[in-house]
């Protein structure tokens, strides 16, 4: 009986590897969008088109996330919501390849925004509705595996592509993927007998840490301006500022990580890297973000949450500054080698101890009475820091450089780390059992 239910279990997890072709072909559209941009217009006016297409697709995941997050508790129905969005997704990665123009582009890129996020919050709850409580965190640790390991092969396969074929025809085997998905998904997903409400996954941790690495968007209800006076009222009082000072470092980090994000592949191609070699560096970073979620918890052991998050966030900021003035230094191609040893550290280690970390900080404080207003506060931050960060990317990499803009992302993570220092100290984390 235990073998035969061990067996069962397996197997009704196995809808899990349904994400995994969608994985693959999300994982680099944004550089693809980003590298078909420039390759139409060159790098000059490219620049600003890339600006507008992330900050369109990062505005739109706004509201996206709180309308799918709203329609999962209306509509109550996993399965469909989830082949809907990657039916829907499939169709729109087709379309990139009939747009044609620019606004074209940037249109479709913010339709994918919003039909992707779709599927985030149903994935997460089908784990806790359809599995034994027991094995939720091997759930959730096999769809977050599924979204890495999809994105770091999406990087290779993306990598190998443009070495032999146009960048715009990489929409053909990432729109199939995205079908592929449907078909698994149709095939191997059961609606739950019983559902729960998307507050649950808020209030579990392995949960909560699964969807936002999904999107760091998760609304539990939409934040009024109350809810902003609240929260950041106690920030001239040390003993409640706390919370306040926790999320003014959080705007910090996405609004400099907004900005040097947006020119980063802009900036690579004004350097003469190949598409080739600019998706062999998202390899790189991938690799090392893997690897630095595998051991992030290891390393915060008997360590101050708030203390490793400074670290990380300096290690970052220091990073995208030394970026910047080896934009200014290295000529050509061989940019390339500082950003291949610098770039996998900041948005590889640096990144993916210091989300692990925030978002530990971030689960700690939102228990409570607000705990669904706190949340989506962190939530909207989150949206438009990142959005207004993309924005202010595209008008000083045009007017100031790419070297000037990756030196104001730098520093713009070392006020956030400067801030996460005047935290009041938190206890380390326990070890592990």
């Amino acid at each position: 009986m235990g073998a035969d239910s061990g067996r069962t279990g397996i197997r009704r997890l196995d809808w899990v590897y349904s994400t995994l072709p969608v994985n693959i072909a999300l994982g680099p559209i944004g550089t693809f969008v980003q590298l078909y941009l420039l390759k139409l217009d060159g790098v000059q006016a490219g620049t600003a088109w890339v600006a507008a297409a992330v900050t369109a697709f990062n505005a739109v995941s706004i509201p996206a996330a709180i309308i799918w997050g709203f329609t999962t508790d209306k509509l109550r129905k996993r399965k469909l919501i989830i082949v809907v969005s990657y039916l829907v997704t499939a169709l729109f990665l087709f379309s990139f390849f009939f747009a044609g123009s620019n606004s074209g582009i940037v249109l479709v890129y913010s339709l994918v925004s919003f039909i992707s996020a779709a599927s985030a919050t149903p994935l997460n709850l089908l784990i806790m509705e359809n599995e034994k409580k027991n094995r939720w965190a091997a759930g959730f640790a096999r769809l977050s595996l599924m979204s890495t390991v999809g994105s770091t092969v999406g990087y290779v396969l993306s990598s190998l592509w443009v070495q032999f074929l146009p960048v715009i025809w990489l929409v053909i085997p990432f729109g199939v993927l995205s079908l592929v998905s449907t078909v698994m998904s149709v095939v191997t997903i059961r609606e739950p007998e019983f559902t729960f409400e998307k507050e649950v996954v808020a209030m579990q941790k392995p949960g909560f840490f699964q969807r936002l690495t999904a999107s760091p968007l998760l609304f539990l209800n939409i934040p009024r301006l109350s809810d902003f006076r609240r929260l950041f009222k106690g920030m001239r009082n040390e003993l409640t500022s706390y919370v306040p000072l926790l999320y003014l470092s959080i705007i910090l980090f996405y609004f400099g990580s907004g900005i040097f994000n947006t020119s980063f592949v802009p900036a690579l191609s004004s350097h003469s890297l190949t598409e080739s070699q600019i998706y062999a560096l998202s390899v790189a970073a991938l690799v090392a973000q893997m690897f630095a979620f595998r051991y992030a918890g290891r390393y915060m052991e008997n360590r101050s949450l708030g203390g490793v998050a400074m670290q990380m966030l300096l290690v970052r900021g220091g990073c995208y500054a030394l970026i910047g003035i080896a934009a200014t230094l290295v000529p050509g191609a061989l940019f390339g080698i500082p950003v291949l040893l610098l770039y996998p550290i900041s948005s590889g280690i640096a990144y993916g101890v210091y989300y692990t970390a925030s978002n530990t900080l971030i689960f700690n404080s939102i228990h409570g009475n607000n705990h669904g207003s706190s949340l989506g506060v962190y939530s909207a931050v989150v949206g438009i820091s990142t959005t207004v960060g993309s924005s202010v990317s595209g008008f000083t990499s045009l007017y100031l450089g790419f070297d000037f803009t990756f030196v104001i992302g730098g520093a713009l993570l070392i006020a956030a780390a400067w801030v996460t220092w005047k935290l009041p100290r938190d206890k380390p984390t326990e070890s592990k059992s």
